[in-house]
């Protein structure tokens, strides 16, 4: 059974950290999105509101209820798949743990003024998954999974501290953050081909992008954010400007077209050891192409809010 009570907790815990806003998505069993299921800029009132009614209707239909949070006030870094033993030390400098299945945690850190390269070193330095997306399941739902048929297990909050932002300094001296590393610099050889100048330039194929990436992390599903990252590059490599780029993006992806000014580089993406600048041309040029995702999403919020499921492929 749902327990509506639960996910207004999780509600709770994200607004006392500066949280106003949610996306809201379902998936299927098989972890593939509901058409027409998202719903962007879904205000906390609004939420707590409806959440009742969702979460019935979601357990009806065996659907995932899904929620990416947004906030102004700190970043706020999803630590996911941990063990039982990384939650518990987490606990003392999250805001929230969640137990998502049994023996699988995920933690919830708000960390003020967090630097550059910092999501991806406390990841690293807690074990936890390297690719998280910062959408969770909401406390109260099922999880809704083949391989817990027919007892899909409660999501639900295990340890739970409202409010609490802490410091990069303070999880460093904790030993949860992983060194900075120096990433190595490579230089392109590429030679640029001027016969795919103009307006004949052709774009990668997107399917196949996807059919070649890396599966999630303890999943089976291709990693959608790799797949885009390989699309821009094989795109500003055969000659388009990464505004172009970006602007294409939002047409081939949904997960662009939902995230928008908070989609950004994935953990693939090496940055140097103060983790301002990145190590390469085609990586700086990708950077160039989510700033121009975000300048689209604010710019076109409703255009940017609405898939779309053209796809070209060559």
């Amino acid at each position: 059974m749902v327990d509506s009570r639960k996910a207004l907790d999780m509600l709770d815990a994200f607004a006392s950290v500066g949280v106003r806003t949610f996306d809201v998505t379902m998936t299927d069993i098989k972890g593939d999105k509901i058409p027409r299921s998202f719903q962007p800029n879904c205000g906390v009132d609004q939420l707590r509101r409806s959440i009742g009614p969702q979460l019935e209707a979601a357990a009806r239909a065996r659907e995932n209820f899904i929620i990416r949070p947004r906030s102004a006030n700190a970043t706020l870094i999803q630590l996911d798949d941990v063990p039982a033993d990384a939650a518990a030390r987490l606990a003392g400098y999250a805001f929230m743990v969640l137990c998502t299945s049994p023996g699988n945690f995920q933690a919830w850190v708000a960390v003020k003024d967090a630097p550059a390269d910092f999501t991806r070193r406390l990841r690293k330095g807690t074990g936890a998954a390297p690719s998280a997306s910062g959408a969770t399941r909401i406390s109260g739902s099922l999880n809704f999974k083949t391989k817990y048929s027919p007892a899909f297990p409660l999501v639900e909050i295990t340890d739970a501290t409202p409010g609490r932002i802490t410091t990069a300094d303070e999880l460093a001296r904790a030993g949860l953050v992983a060194p900075a590393e120096e990433a190595p610099r490579r230089v392109s050889n590429r030679v640029s081909q001027p016969g795919r100048a103009g307006k004949s330039r052709r774009w990668p194929s997107y399917a196949l992008c996807v059919q070649n990436a890396p599966p999630v992390h303890k999943g089976e599903r291709p990693d959608i954010s790799r797949a885009d990252f390989t699309w821009c590059m094989l795109a500003i490599d055969w000659g388009h400007s990464p505004e172009d780029a970006a602007a294409r993006l939002m047409l081939e992806s949904t997960k662009a077209q939902e995230n928008g000014e908070a989609y950004g580089p994935p953990a693939t993406v090496f940055t140097s050891g103060n983790g301002a600048s990145f190590s390469d041309r085609r990586s700086t040029s990708y950077l160039c192409v989510v700033l121009n995702l975000r300048t689209l999403r604010r710019n076109y919020p409703q255009r940017i809010a609405m898939p779309r499921f053209q796809r070209t492929s060559f």
